[in-house]
């Protein structure tokens, strides 16, 4: 059901580890970030055993689906097949998205990252039900984001793929999320501004006012 009306569901979409920040846990981040209003949240952990990563994302699933807010996993099919996720999303060296509906399901968003035309068009052969687009600017939160893009390639993709959902990715903040939408993207995908922030429910609550104000 998640698949229907993608554009909406990307207007803020959270990208989040399992790890604590000042005194909050990954839970408690993410139910503050749901209740600032959210609209799809990516599980990325890269570090952590399999047994912690199912523990402690189980409750955040749940709380995404009390919410009704699609639970994303990042690369690991088999992790979101395990979590029940709603869908997982791939970059160009990981898993095919075609390899990972067949995996997932017919109804499973796949989500595929894309910083060049060529990829978007690798990306929408492989059935793409949006793309990640980026990194726009510049990031510390991750490590092979390569150089910022800038937001020239929405305004490409968008003349040349007009239907297809994206979202913006890559050292997005407050107050850069608007020229992101803009440019031609649905919506924004952010890691520290909301992780990061004192008020992570506040963060996502002026997020998405950025976000739907340049719509």
């Amino acid at each position: 059901m998640f698949r229907e009306n993608l554009q909406n569901r990307l207007a803020v979409y959270l990208v989040m580890g399992l790890d604590a920040y000042e005194g909050r846990t990954a839970l408690e981040t993410a139910k503050a970030a749901l209740e600032g209003g959210i609209t799809m949240l990516q599980l990325r952990e890269k570090k952590a055993p399999l047994s912690r990563v199912l523990k402690e994302a189980r409750p955040i699933r749940e709380l995404c689906r009390e919410f009704g807010v699609p639970f994303i996993v990042n690369d690991r099919v088999d992790v979101a097949l395990l979590l029940e996720a709603d869908g997982v999303h791939v970059g160009q060296d990981d898993l095919p998205g075609s390899e990972a509906r067949r995996l997932m399901g017919k109804d499973a968003i796949v989500g595929i990252s894309a910083g060049t035309m060529e990829e978007v068009e690798w990306a929408v052969q492989n059935g793409a039900d949006y793309l990640g687009v980026g990194a726009i600017y510049s990031t510390l939160t991750k490590g092979d984001a390569g150089e910022p893009i800038g937001t020239r390639l929405l305004g490409q993709i968008k003349q040349r793929w007009s239907r297809i959902p994206m979202v913006g990715i890559g050292g997005i903040g407050h107050g850069q999320a608007a020229p992101v939408v803009a440019a031609g993207a649905d919506g924004v995908a952010v890691v520290s501004a909301i992780v990061h922030s004192r008020d992570p429910r506040l963060a996502a609550e002026r997020l998405k006012l950025e976000v739907l104000g340049a719509r």
